[in-house]
């Protein structure tokens, strides 16, 4: 049976969209501990708007990124998406209910990744569809901008693994409890 892994950056008071203020912080810690979780995964799993951006911008980074992006670009992607008709770039758009078609990719032995596409991380643990967590907490405080979690999204969380890297990024993990 698979898994559905949330894998997202955040601000230290929520803020998610836009993530350039990561750039600073990012380091090989980092890059290592996202290699790994893309190894670990057998497709991801995305939002219209994440798979848009990624999309545009993952094909023309292949050559700098190496093996990660040979996996980026090469993998399945399954989308959640009632605006697209074309799917490119290895993508399944998923038809139909968004939940009732994640609960049924869990049941398959794949690994599904999901990055960014907040709207659908807030959709899928409303219908706890999570597996788990792995949330990046950047030193940094935007004072504005769209929260990773939406007013209304509940769900309590039991932690299982922390750490720190150099720059001061906090990379915690969470299953729901």
């Amino acid at each position: 049976m698979g898994k559905v892994v949330a894998v997202e950056y955040t601000t230290l008071d929520g803020v998610f969209e836009e993530p350039a203020w990561s750039g600073p912080y990012f380091n090989d810690e980092l890059a290592g501990w996202q290699a790994q979780n893309l190894a670990g995964a057998d497709a991801l799993l995305l939002g219209r708007k994440t798979y848009e951006g990624f999309k545009a911008s993952w094909p023309q980074m292949e050559a700098e990124t190496g093996d990660f992006g040979v996996k980026m670009n090469s993998m399945p992607k399954h989308v959640a998406t009632t605006t697209l008709t074309e799917p490119e770039w290895n993508a399944i758009f998923i038809e139909g209910e968004v939940a009732d078609a994640v609960a049924k990719l869990k049941t398959e032995p794949a690994n599904l990744l999901v990055n960014g596409s907040a709207a659908l991380v807030n959709y899928l643990t409303r219908h706890n569809l999570i597996d788990e967590y792995r949330i990046m907490i950047y030193p940094v405080v935007q004072g504005e901008g769209r929260q990773l979690w939406d007013a209304g999204t509940k769900i309590a969380l039991r932690h299982t693994d922390s750490w720190t890297t150099a720059t001061g990024v906090e990379v915690i993990t969470y299953v729901p409890a």
